[in-house]
């Protein structure tokens, strides 16, 4: 007889833990914290009970005017979601047409969960690590959701468990690395005076990813300058953080780590590189500041063997690149299941900053602010149970169905099906 993928997806993960109970230095309680986080993962997030009939996928379309990219699927009874892709998908949506397409038509979409586990064996997926296949995954699931929670006439996080912060409250994320101490702070404070946010995140290190010189760092001396200069600047009240973007290696790691501490900074996001797991934990290990990883995994197993070896604090899967909210909101439960906190990454561009507020929204160990990079937006839309401004730096996640915004017709007319 045949495994199902669910069977032998609970398999591989039983014999890992197997594998990690026999590993030197572990023991029964490795063991059993693996057990824990593996449940969590075989666990469905989706409500499908909500829906007694079942929801035909009839049509899942990607939609494109220039660079702007929707995704509108219907059923087979007539009810549409829409969602909005990250700019990425000027570059991944032949992965949309010909990866994912195909396979979510015709599934009944209350099987969410499942369709979401086994598209990654369909046309070899998996092989697609990272945004590449994520992107264009949670893209298509936003749609989906969107769908659903128009059926039932429910906040799409409402199907997927309890609303827990109908507020979320928001940090400035800033950049600009590569400038000097003083035309940083300039475009800092400018930043941070265009909204009414009580936080505030900058960047240290030197990644100068915006440009092919393979020896620039940025400006020697830089994160000495900034870390005590951004306190002094805003004052003990600001809520401060600070992200490498992977630049370090463990030792300068934790150097810079204890300058934040010296601050007062609040968290230490991406202090080495994202994926060497034993230096983030090293790390973690090392300082009191709280450190902070995953805008970049695409895998459960990276955050699974984190949690399991209690080696990291704050954990940020973005939701466009890690594949969407239901892959999300696991992370998101295994971090609650040992006390740790859920901060996820934020996309920019689009309508990220409402993706990002809703699946805050549904997570009850969800941080103190989350990543916020501006209102500005191409999408014509409107949104009628919340204004989405941040007021006394916090905003109010909408409560209309779905995912709580209404697109312009007209707007989204304008966009034509994609076709390789």
């Amino acid at each position: 007889m045949k495994a199902s993928r669910r069977g032998f997806f609970s398999a591989a993960l039983a014999g890992s833990a197997a594998c990690a109970a026999q590993s030197p230095g572990a023991g029964p309680a490795l063991a059993e914290r693996y057990r824990k986080l593996d449940a969590i993962l075989r666990a469905p997030v989706l409500n499908k009970e909500m829906f007694k009939a079942p929801v035909i996928l009839e049509s899942v379309e990607l939609l494109r005017s220039g660079n702007s990219f929707l995704c509108r699927v219907r059923s087979r009874d007539g009810a549409e979601g829409i969602s909005v892709a990250h700019s990425g998908m000027s570059t991944l949506f032949p992965i949309f047409v010909r990866n994912l397409q195909p396979f979510f038509v015709g599934k009944d979409a209350r099987e969410l969960d499942l369709i979401l586990e086994k598209v990654y064996i369909y046309n070899l997926n998996f092989r697609l690590g990272g945004m590449a296949l994520g992107l264009p995954l949670a893209t298509l699931e936003f749609a989906v959701l969107d769908m659903l929670g128009r059926i039932a006439g429910k906040p799409a996080m409402q199907l997927l468990g309890e609303i827990h912060h109908p507020e979320v409250g928001v940090y400035i994320a800033t950049e600009w690395r590569e400038k000097p101490v003083e035309e940083s702070l300039e475009l800092i404070q400018k930043a941070v005076a265009a909204y009414d946010a009580r936080a505030l995140k900058i960047k240290v290190g030197g990644l100068m990813f915006m440009t092919t010189d393979m020896y620039a760092t940025g400006p020697a001396g830089r994160t000495e300058r900034m870390v005590p200069l951004i306190r002094k600047t805003f004052g003990d009240d600001m809520a401060l953080y600070a992200d490498s973007n992977s630049f370090y290696e463990a030792p300068e790691a934790i150097r810079v780590g204890r300058l934040l501490e010296q601050h007062n900074y609040r968290y230490f996001e991406e202090p080495v590189m994202f994926d060497h797991l034993e230096e983030i934990k090293q790390v973690s290990d090392a300082l009191r500041i709280p450190i902070a990883n995953g805008e970049q995994d695409f895998s459960f197993y990276g955050f699974r063997w984190l949690l399991a070896h209690d080696g990291l604090d704050i954990y940020q899967p973005d939701n466009y690149y890690f594949g969407g909210v239901i892959r999300s909101l696991k992370v998101a439960r295994m971090a609650a299941a040992f006390g740790k906190t859920f901060i996820p990454h934020m996309s920019g561009g689009g309508l990220g900053y409402l993706y990002n507020i809703q699946i805050v929204s549904g997570a009850p160990n969800a941080g103190e602010h989350h990543e916020f990079k501006g209102l500005q937006t191409h999408v014509q839309f409107e949104c009628k149970t919340s204004p989405l401004k941040v007021v006394k730096g916090k905003m109010k996640v909408p409560t209309g169905p779905g995912f709580g915004v209404d697109f312009d017709p007209q707007w989204v007319a304008r966009h034509q099906p994609v076709r390789l």
